[in-house]
């Protein structure tokens, strides 16, 4: 029915005259039957309407890689959802202290969480740490612990700093009697030498015992000690997170060393990165959305000069928003982070409409020159433009839901919502603003309402045109020679906003390739494809290392186990004392600094230099006050009974097999049916595109069917660029359709077409050369672009089929003009977002919107064939 009237375009032009009669007659229960529709989708928007920050929902689950990765959350689903606290320490033991208390404070907060652990304090690890060093390694480490046995039995027996001194005091005796200082030592003195002087000055710091004993095993993991938690999501909340992280927060901030200033605590995860999110994009959305409104509003001014027309276009603008809203609540129910964004697509967009209308219902003459009736004006308006401006609905809408079938359900969405939005803006426009503009009795304009000083620039454009065309061919071609430089970033993460608390966690793990989360993972059948699969991963270039239940299994053991059993045998009666002697108090403290020093100073001539800071602050404490040696002791040996109790378990370790590997290290290895999972590591900056590229093309060549947060990113690009390229081929043989059926010439359809196209090519240019990255945020300027350029060249090609001359002179360039500068209020925005993807999705919009104007205004113009009326 639609194509037959629109080849009869009076019939068409005439019955949308009187629609709007209709309208204009009826208009108050036209405002009522709206004003009920629009206070119906705001009830079904409330009720049915929510917002996700699952970056992974912006796809389809029938995808490949998609499956992978869902199974994979699917039987590991410790890995999911988490709320991770990282904990940055001065020495080790602050931080595994700082860890220990928080996870225990937070397993009793059953409220805000299901599970709490600790994976880098693990009973196993701990036991085994030895095995897990190369021998070349192991060997001075353990012969640097022998050589302290007596300082380390000293100590054991008397873990205080009556008993650290004493045994400084040997080294003393040691020197005197001729014996060397051992060189596994060197270390020891240089820490011991600052935690002293520091003591002594009346500024006492913990002494770490891990590094000065292991620290060759301490540098095995990350710096930072991990409390990992899976916290109960409270999905009626915007941020169902928040509970669990304000909870997290609190228990962090009340913690000893964090108060002190010797810890800190971040949260970074999923759950706190998505809230985060949520955080940024609705504040920028909604933010944007209203001042948008604002400057919308400000420039309504400027375009239709009458408050009695601007209040009208600003309600029946906010009423077709609420009917978007609701039909979004009733076809998708959960808009996602591109697809939020229809709101201020639909202002950017729709207000072209209700701007074409407005301006041409104020300059309706009739044809002696004189002012019509305000009832007759809305017939001769929507007779006039009715038909312009729904080729411009239909053509806009077209170039959205192009993207519907897509695998990238993120734009999907939006072509869904936006095409419909754009229907509805049409029946909105027609229909709800000439009820309004009759209740408001809106008033017809002054003088003429184009742009009449632009007639030179018309004439020039008309006369000159070949060499203007040429110059845009010309601008054409070098769009078509940047495109390779065209680069797309499908990282999430870069799109997030960089100084929220979780990003910045985040970023502390990115370098360590133990911690990045730009991993791989595989899940193989069992425990021999994994060994073959490691193997394998292990000799590609990019691959840091790969982990899996055999790596748990240390190599060369019968030779680690039998080099840690004699240092076991040597130490282990020394260190190992059932009953330590008791604190002592200030006297006993003073008395052992006294000795200690005495010694030293016996033989001061020669002493290297970490043993001399040593004496001189071994004097400076034999006269401190009390409470400066009570400090002292318990800054010095705080952690010594905890660190030789570690040493001991260290010292004792059983052989490891992949059998007798502990269940709560076992799940996240293996199912309980066999299947094996290995977790490939990558080297290099693997935040860069490049070097992701080379890491998953590379673990390809093992295995097709990795998964993981690296496969995803690189995945997700190339579905991205597959589905932009299909639907906006797509979009662009719709829109031709439509305006082959329409304008029923071809000549005519590719007049519309080609500024089109000469936009996006010139937007090409602008991407390469500010320059702009892609990605998946803000990739949506492309169906924008196709919906605004073909509704401002409808507009003008529909002008001049219909012999009006002088196309900048007209009202449809102001009206166009106008319509522009408050779509691109709307967009600019959102590029004042503090979210990266927001503020860049604003960006491009801009760009794309500014190349539309530029090909609108100058190429059209220049492009029409002229007419014998355009000698006159």
């Amino acid at each position: 029915m639609l194509p037959v009237l629109l080849r009869v375009g009076p019939m068409f032009s005439d019955l949308i005259g009187r629609l709007n009669a209709a309208c204009a007659r009826r208009a108050p229960l036209v405002v009522v039957l709206f004003a009920l529709l629009c206070a119906g989708c705001v009830a079904l928007s409330i009720t049915r309407l929510s917002v996700t920050t699952d970056t992974g929902k912006m796809f389809a689950s029938d995808l490949p890689w998609k499956q992978r990765t869902d199974e994979m959350n699917r039987l590991f689903p410790q890995d999911d959802n988490q709320l991770v606290a990282i904990i940055d320490s001065r020495i080790p033991e602050q931080g595994r202290a700082t860890a220990r208390a928080l996870a225990a404070e937070l397993s009793k907060d059953h409220e805000h969480f299901e599970m709490v652990s600790l994976p880098g304090d693990n009973p196993f690890y701990n036991s085994h740490g030895f095995l897990f060093l190369d021998k070349k390694d192991l060997e001075p480490l353990l012969d640097s612990i022998v050589s302290a046995q007596p300082f380390l039995g000293t100590l054991a027996a008397d873990p205080s700093a009556r008993g650290l001194f004493g045994a400084l005091g040997l080294i003393g005796d040691g020197i005197q009697a001729g014996q060397g200082i051992p060189s596994g030592f060197n270390g020891a003195l240089d820490g011991f030498a600052d935690s002293l002087t520091k003591a002594a000055a009346g500024h006492p710091q913990d002494l770490s015992w891990q590094n000065l004993l292991v620290g060759r095993l301490a540098e095995l993991g990350s710096r930072y000690e991990f409390v990992v938690t899976k916290p109960k999501l409270d999905y009626s909340s915007l941020q169902p997170g928040e509970g669990a992280t304000t909870a997290m927060r609190k228990a962090i901030d009340n913690l000893e060393f964090v108060k002190s200033g010797q810890a800190t605590g971040s949260i970074t995860g999923e759950v706190k990165l998505n809230d985060e999110e949520f955080s940024t994009v609705a504040h920028g959305m909604v933010l944007g959305l209203v001042v948008s409104l604002v400057l919308v509003a400000l420039w309504l001014i400027l375009a239709v000069h009458s408050i009695r027309v601007i209040v009208p276009i600003l309600l029946t603008l906010i009423s077709g928003l609420l009917l978007t809203t609701g039909f979004a609540a009733l076809s998708v129910k959960e808009l996602n982070l591109i697809s939020v964004a229809f709101a201020i697509l639909f202002v950017g967009i729709a207000v072209d409409f209700a701007i074409q209308y407005s301006v041409r219902f104020r300059g309706q003459r009739n044809e002696d020159g004189s002012m019509p009736s305000l009832h007759d004006a809305l017939v001769l308006t929507g007779q006039e433009s009715g038909a312009q401006i729904l080729v411009a609905s239909l053509a806009t809408a077209a170039g959205f839901l192009a993207f519907t079938p897509t695998s990238f359900i993120g734009v999907a969405q939006l072509g869904l919502i936006a095409g419909f939005g754009m229907l509805i803006a049409f029946l909105c426009t027609m229909t709800l603003l000439p009820a309004l503009l009759t209740l408001f009795r809106a008033k017809l304009g002054k003088g003429e309402p184009g742009f009449t000083f632009m007639a030179p620039v018309d004439h020039m454009l008309r006369h000159k045109r070949r060499k203007v065309v040429g110059v845009f061919a010309l601008l054409g071609v070098v769009g078509v020679a940047l495109m390779p430089l065209l680069k797309f970033d499908a990282d999430p993460l870069h799109t997030k906003n960089p100084n929220t608390e979780g990003m910045h966690a985040l970023h502390l793990l990115e370098d360590n390739p133990l911690t990045t989360p730009y991993f791989a993972q595989l899940l193989v059948p069992n425990v021999q494809d994994a060994a073959k699969n490691a193997a394998a991963f292990s000799k590609l270039s990019s691959v840091h290392d790969v982990l899996w239940l055999g790596a748990l299994v240390p190599d060369d053991q019968t030779d680690k186990l039998a080099m840690i059993e004699d240092t076991a045998s040597i130490l282990l009666p020394t260190i190992t004392v059932q009953t330590p002697s008791p604190a002592p108090d200030a006297a006993a403290i003073r008395a052992s600094a006294l000795a200690a020093a005495a010694k030293l100073d016996s033989v001061k001539d020669q002493l290297p230099a970490p043993l001399e800071k040593i004496r001189q602050a071994l004097n400076t404490l034999s006269t401190a006050p009390d409470a400066t040696l009570v400090n002292a002791s318990h800054a010095l040996t705080r952690f010594l009974p905890d660190q030789l109790s570690m040493l001991r378990t260290a010292l004792q370790p059983k052989p490891i097999t992949i059998d007798n590997i502990p269940d709560d290290i076992r799940k996240d290895y293996a199912l309980p049916d066999g299947r094996q999972r290995l977790t490939i590591h990558p080297k290099g900056q693997i935040s860069e595109t490049p070097v992701m590229h080379r890491f998953v093309s590379q673990l390809r060549s093992v295995n097709p069917d990795i998964s993981g947060p690296a496969m995803e990113i690189t995945e997700s690009a190339n579905t991205i660029v597959h589905a932009f390229t299909i639907a906006a081929i797509s979009a662009l043989i719709m829109i031709g359709i439509i305006l082959l059926v329409v304008l029923r010439r071809i000549l005519d359809a590719a007049l519309v077409m080609a500024p089109l196209l000469l936009s996006a090519l010139l937007t090409v240019i602008l991407i390469v050369t500010v320059p702009e990255t892609l990605n998946y945020a803000n990739i949506i300027a492309l169906p924008l672009l196709l919906g605004v350029g073909v509704s401002f060249n409808i507009y003008f090609v529909m002008n001049w089929r219909e012999g009006i001359k002088g196309p900048l002179t007209s009202p449809t360039a102001r009206a166009v003009l106008f319509s522009a500068l408050t779509t691109a209020t709307a967009f600019g925005s959102l590029a004042t977002s503090a979210h990266p993807g927001t503020a860049s999705m604003g960006r491009l919009l801009l760009m794309s919107l500014g190349c539309t104007l530029i090909c609108t205004l100058f190429f059209v113009p220049a492009l029409l064939p002229k007419r014998p009326i355009d000698e006159a």
